[in-house]
């Protein structure tokens, strides 16, 4: 296969990564310490934010990473082979975490804020389209890498019956 074929998914990448980049380098601590200004009796939370966020950006750009290694395996017609099932099963891991580490979240703002009389739905939403835009990331993921594997295996069974 060409690697012109799959340079349109490879810049998608590029252009999905970047800006999470930039929100992480330039908009997070900004974010944080505009807040640790207006509210400075919880400005020592500002550091659990960004390390928070921080945390939770890394699975994102490992996914990033084991997509453009998938886009590469494909380029050089090794779409189905055992690394690109591990390469979809490190994203499903990534997915996983996500969710994982999006939920933990939520649930530390929601008892740190309770009884404060704060309006935290805009977290809530926020924290509940990221769930599920990982959770549908994480199910893909699992689906291609199981079909993956099986289409591996019928190949090595016809491989030795040959």
């Amino acid at each position: 296969m060409k690697p012109s074929s799959t340079l349109f998914l490879k810049i998608v990448v590029f252009i999905i990564g970047t800006p999470v980049l930039a929100l992480c380098i330039l908009w997070l601590p900004e974010i944080a310490a505009r807040d640790a200004a207006s509210h400075p009796e919880t400005a020592y939370l500002q550091y659990l934010f960004l390390i928070g966020a921080y945390i939770t950006a890394t699975p994102f750009f490992i996914a990033l990473y084991q997509t453009l290694k998938l886009l590469s395996y494909i380029d050089q017609n090794k779409a189905f082979s055992v690394l690109s099932v591990r390469a979809l099963k490190y994203i499903k891991y990534c997915g996983i975490s996500i969710i994982t580490l999006i939920v933990a979240g939520l649930i530390f703002v929601v008892i740190l804020i309770k009884g404060e009389g704060e309006d935290i739905t805009g977290f809530i939403s926020l924290g509940a389209m990221l769930t599920f835009a990982s959770m549908v990331i994480a199910i893909f993921a699992a689906v291609l890498q199981r079909l993956l594997q099986e289409a591996i295996d019928i190949k090595s069974e016809n491989d030795l019956i040959v």
